[in-house]
């Protein structure tokens, strides 16, 4: 069973940064397909960033492009999201997807989460 477990959420005052993780188990990552999503309380999750086996495909939504970087180390098993320039409509629980059979974009998360982590960025 593949297991997500994302790290590195706290608390920032607007303009600064915070690096996500997302280290997983279960199985390799080298063929799986994996991306970020956020959710604020009362709303719909929201997509974010996805990234393709090799890196060559990614995709950011508008709201976070130029200011989150989102990057996959395949030998730790590891997924990350850097956040840049932070500011508070960046507040939301962030989490980890995957999915072995298909690419994650806008509307088409994958079947993998995990149990989020928490940023809150601060004026």
């Amino acid at each position: 069973q593949v297991q997500l477990v994302e790290s590195g959420g706290g608390s920032v005052q607007a303009g600064g940064s915070l690096r996500l993780s997302c280290a997983v188990s279960g199985r390799a990552i080298a063929t799986y397909y994996m991306g970020w999503f956020r959710q604020v309380p009362g709303k719909e999750r929201e997509f974010v960033a996805s990234i393709g086996w090799s890196s060559i495909l990614i995709y950011y939504s508008d709201s976070v492009k130029g200011r989150f970087t989102v990057s996959r180390d395949n030998a730790k098993n590891t997924l990350f999201l850097q956040m840049n320039s932070l500011n508070p409509e960046d507040t939301a629980m962030y989490y980890c997807n995957g999915d072995s059979w298909r690419f994650i974009r806008d509307g088409k998360a994958g079947s993998d989460w995990g149990q989020g982590t928490q940023v809150t960025v601060s004026s």
